[in-house]
């Protein structure tokens, strides 16, 4: 006779007028947070905590992982690995952004990363050197938004031509088709569409699916660009969409040095021309993921920068955000644990 299966616990709740000052921290516990900038940093640009501190400070809370990103060299996974070591009892998990300083579109890069030091578990497709952000970066000039390629012949030169770009159409590059092979033979491993353009983004599905990749991410930058049925369609394809606390909550207009050494090329505006009506506030962030399915989301916070909340903190406030808008227990964890989990194959 064999022992009857184990019940989950029902998950803790409360009433609109008996809130509880404890379920954020309640409903933390087994989570993940699928976007954290973890260091390190241009020394211009520096972050929070340490990639140490971070993981003991979600250790602490409870948490069960979470996805380092490194948007500057591009490879997360050396560090994670060391983490690992150095902080047992959660797993630390990272990946390989496709930037210009490995030249793109490279698959080497991709190939080394998939065995480099706990071994790559994401390919993103750029953050800020795509073509679509490097032509979206910009500074403030007598009060006006002027773009870094208006501004300057040599970032139009230099930096438009190398970044990362998507065809919209016809025929693929051997890179980029054997990037997306390498990708399809390694099943654990997820593609992030990274911060490209609506129409990149739903080319890259396509092909994508063409290849046999099974786990694909739209980024949240990317994924606020999309209309609510753009994205209700990628989402029929069995295409997650990426919702950060940063869409939401996040220092707009700051000068920052996020991918460029350059003083005059740190960015103030791009969060502002890419995606003008994207960041109005949590109540519309919210709605359209209720619009479009909670299934079909995993959140984060996307945080690790200093002059932000430490990502434990940011998590707290993504669960206690969402408590006030009436998401049940269940819906959070479906966007912060399940959905994580299935992703990561914990």
């Amino acid at each position: 006779m064999t022992d009857a299966p184990e019940t989950a616990k029902p998950l803790p709740r409360e009433t609109f007028y008996n809130r509880s000052m404890s379920l954020p921290d309640e409903l933390m516990i087994g989570t993940t947070d699928i976007h954290v900038h973890s260091g390190p940093w241009l020394k211009s640009c520096p972050g929070r905590l340490t990639p140490f501190e971070i993981a003991e400070q979600a250790k602490a809370a409870g948490m069960k992982a979470l996805v380092f990103y490194d948007h500057t060299l591009g490879v997360s996974n050396g560090t994670s690995q060391l983490v690992n070591w150095q902080v047992p009892g959660i797993d630390i998990f990272g990946g390989i952004i496709l930037t210009s300083n490995f030249g793109g579109l490279n698959p080497r890069a991709v190939k080394t990363a998939l065995y480099y030091g706990a071994g790559a578990r994401f390919v993103h497709f750029g953050a800020h050197c795509t073509h679509y952000m490097a032509s979206h970066e910009g500074s403030f000039v007598d009060g006006k938004p002027v773009y870094f390629k208006d501004q300057y012949p040599k970032f139009a030169k230099d930096e438009l031509s190398r970044a990362v770009r998507i065809p919209l159409e016809g025929p693929i590059s051997d890179e980029l088709a054997e990037i997306l092979q390498l990708i399809a033979d390694h099943p654990h491993v997820h593609l992030n569409t990274g911060h490209i353009s609506a129409e990149e983004a739903i080319r890259l599905v396509d092909l994508a699916i063409e290849f046999g990749i099974r786990k694909i991410v739209v980024a949240h930058p990317c994924r606020v660009r999309l209309s609510t049925q753009q994205q209700k369609d990628l989402a029929k394809k069995g295409v997650l969409l990426e919702g950060c606390v940063s869409d939401w909550m996040f220092h707009r207009g700051l000068p920052r040095t996020n991918y460029y050494v350059e003083r005059e090329w740190a960015d103030q505006i791009a969060g502002i021309a890419s995606s003008p009506d994207a960041f109005s506030g949590i109540v519309p962030w919210a709605r359209q993921i209720r619009e479009i399915g909670i299934e079909h989301f995993v959140v984060g916070t996307d945080y690790g920068i200093r002059s932000g909340p430490t990502p434990v903190e940011g998590m707290r406030v993504l669960i206690s955000s969402l408590l006030d808008l009436e998401f049940t227990p269940e819906e959070i964890h479906t966007m912060v644990k399940t959905n994580p989990e299935n992703l990561l194959d914990l």
